[in-house]
């Protein structure tokens, strides 16, 4: 073992020292919480930084490295080991996660300055950081669980973190039951994986895939499916997604850019080999990831929240990754690059917001912003470039990282590879769409808080916060400075990924990659994806950015009203899930006092009945005993001259 393997486990050890000081180390670490979490956040991105030099450094077959800690459980046929790997595709991961989570810490200080829990804040950061790099360095399935569990509590302890707010605590709630689904998924994943391959190592399961029947490969597919549903919100479990916006916009920026919601992209790429032998479970991959573009996108152009608006438009962009994704060695490379480029101008944009609401006294509803890019220059500038990038301006980085993947789907040739390529240039213009529109109603046009801010009663003093005027500002430096970063990431990371295609060559010895055969040009592609570029833009300036925008939204169409309550995905979880667990419940209920404990009762008293019935024999007289005794003696009599007779 090198050098550099020696430091691999540091990258998970520094982030989880600091959650282990800061949520053990009492208040008497308040003063220097956020400054101990960012520094071991930090450290672990310095880390990162080591390994990938080192790892350049090597031939591009010889760059995988690993460190082997302890065994977890050894004994015979099982072995469990707490191993890490470190190659292209998990060093892409650990230097997105430390390096953009690094940035969200630094913004933190000055979001969560006056929180009284700001230092237990740090901690859960810190702690989420861990879990996360543990799941993308673990070299096997079952360590990959433990930080994709880690992960999970994580996350309901940062999206419920102000539960003194009802809504926050349910949806934290409701994020972790809803992945406790798709966790279900991976722990019967592993179990179809030990007993095919008798193993729980990437190297010998993958090895061995192709040599698995295409029956059980699949459904080892369709539950690692099942999986990156929950942890990528994807339909049918992306409900928990626009609810976890109830936690600080840090947490939004961390869980929504560059980590939870990429894990489920992670897992299936990183079990390649697997999907390449079940093309059934990777056209199920393909049809997940496309009706969740076209249904993210959907809901993102209703909404009136502007967090909630950037949520649906990450669904959509993980839809987009896990079409990806399902398309094989054609589009494995391009899910992770568009991830990378997702997790800067996503993040770039959630930081934004906050930025936006930092200076609007916490206000999210877009109908009361507008003009303000007077008022907040830094954050204009770069939340505008992270808005140009998303919606794939030629020349930033979602114009490269997301031309691939519809170029790509159109490779997959036939009648799927235009059913996917057209879907995903549709979702392409209505991307444009509601980016705009969050732009225009943010930043432009008149400043319509003045018309919200309602005046106090005559004589009654307002609470604090309530029926004030917002005087917006400009926030501090520590939280313009991870923007201006991410901004830079915005703009140039995709093209420098495309140059000589690098990223792809970059990932090839890990992911493979196949060109396959588009029926068009990348260029008509491009010119297609631009026209429904400009048609998304044009339609959302006429609605827009031609005539006052409405403090009260008005009712709209009936899709409007669908999207703006998620296309009812609520209301079906309700009916078919709550409801038809309660029935079922209930029904189980009845079966058991009816039928299971009606048995046992009945069992029960019929023997009552039956022993009462005999105790009534030894009445204690001897003359009864004696009959008793004649009787039995006459038909042992009758019996055997019964049986001669025969």
């Amino acid at each position: 073992m090198s050098n550099a393997e020696n430091l691999i486990a540091l990258l998970v050890a520094a982030p989880l020292l600091g959650a282990a000081v800061l949520l053990c180390g009492g208040r008497r670490l308040d003063a220097v919480g956020h400054v101990i979490g960012t520094a071991l956040s930090t450290l672990s991105f310095v880390i990162g930084v080591v390994l990938f030099a080192d790892m350049l450094g090597r031939g591009a077959d010889d760059r995988a490295m690993s460190q082997h800690l302890f065994s977890w459980i050894p004994v015979e046929g099982f072995q469990a080991d707490v191993a890490f790997q470190l190659d292209q595709l998990s060093m892409t991961f650990v230097l997105l996660i430390s390096g953009v989570g690094s940035l969200i810490h630094l913004y933190s200080i000055g979001y969560m300055e006056h929180d009284e829990r700001r230092r237990r804040f740090f901690g859960y950061l810190n702690l989420f950081l861990a879990a996360m790099l543990l799941l993308v360095l673990a070299d096997n399935y079952l360590l990959l669980y433990v930080g994709w569990e880690g992960v999970g509590l994580a996350s309901y302890l940062l999206i419920g973190f102000w539960q003194h707010k009802p809504s926050a605590a349910t949806a934290a709630k409701k994020a972790f039951l809803v992945n406790r689904v798709g966790d279900i998924g991976l722990s019967i994943a592993i179990m179809l994986m030990f007993t095919t391959f008798g193993t729980f190592a990437f190297g010998p399961v993958l090895g061995a895939a192709d040599e698995a029947g295409e029956g059980r490969l699949t459904a080892i597919g369709l539950m690692l499916l099942l999986a990156a549903c929950g942890k990528s919100a994807q339909v049918p479990l992306q409900s928990w997604l626009g609810d976890a916006m109830e936690g600080p916009t840090p947490v939004s920026a961390l869980i929504h850019a560059a980590t939870m919601v990429t894990a489920g992209v992670y897992l299936i790429v990183r079990s390649g080999e697997i999907f390449n032998g079940a093309p059934d479970a990777q056209l199920v991959v393909t049809v997940v990831g496309a009706v969740t573009l076209l249904f993210g996108a959907i809901v993102g152009c209703a909404k009136d929240d502007i967090k909630k608006a950037l949520a649906g438009s990450t669904m959509s962009q993980i839809g987009y990754m896990i079409l990806a994704a399902g398309l094989g060695p054609i589009g494995y490379a391009f899910a992770i690059m568009h991830l990378v480029t997702h997790g800067f101008f996503k993040a770039g944009l959630f930081l934004g917001a906050g930025s936006v609401m930092h200076g609007m006294n916490d206000e999210v509803d877009m109908r009361k912003y507008g003009g303000l890019r007077k008022y907040m220059p830094i954050t204009f500038v770069t939340f505008g470039l992270g808005y140009l990038a998303i919606i794939g301006f030629p020349g930033l980085s979602g114009f490269f990282s997301k031309d691939k993947i519809i170029e790509a789907a159109f490779a997959k040739g036939g009648t799927e590879g235009w059913i996917l390529g057209g879907v995903a240039l549709l979702g392409a213009g209505i991307t444009a769409y509601y980016m705009t529109r969050v732009m225009i109603m943010t930043f432009f046009g008149e400043e319509r808080w003045r018309k919200s801010a309602a005046p106090a009663e005559p004589g009654v003093a307002p609470a604090s916060g309530e029926h004030d005027e917002p005087h917006p500002h400009e926030s501090p430096r520590s939280m313009t400075i991870p923007m201006i970063v991410l901004a830079f990431g915005s703009v140039f990371a995709g093209g420098y990924f495309s140059i000589g295609e690098r990223f792809v060559h970059w990932l090839e010895p890990v992911t493979g990659y196949d060109h396959g055969h588009p029926p068009v040009s990348a260029l008509t592609v491009t010119l297609a994806t631009m026209v429904m570029l400009v048609v998304g833009v044009g339609i959302a300036y006429v609605q827009y950015g031609r005539g006052p925008v409405p403090v009260l939204a008005p009712r709209g169409s009936l899709l409007t009203r669908a999207a703006r309550r998620d296309l009812y995905q609520d209301d079906f979880n309700h009916v078919v899930l709550v409801r038809g667990g309660e029935h079922l419940t209930r029904s189980l209920v009845y079966v058991d006092h009816t039928l299971v404990d009606g048995v046992v009762n009945g069992t029960a008293a019929s023997m009552g009945g039956l022993s009462g019935r005999l105790r009534k024999l030894q009445n204690g007289y001897a003359r009864s005993y004696a009959v008793s005794m004649f009787g039995g003696a006459a038909i042992l009599v009758a019996a055997t001259l019964l049986m001669r007779a025969v």
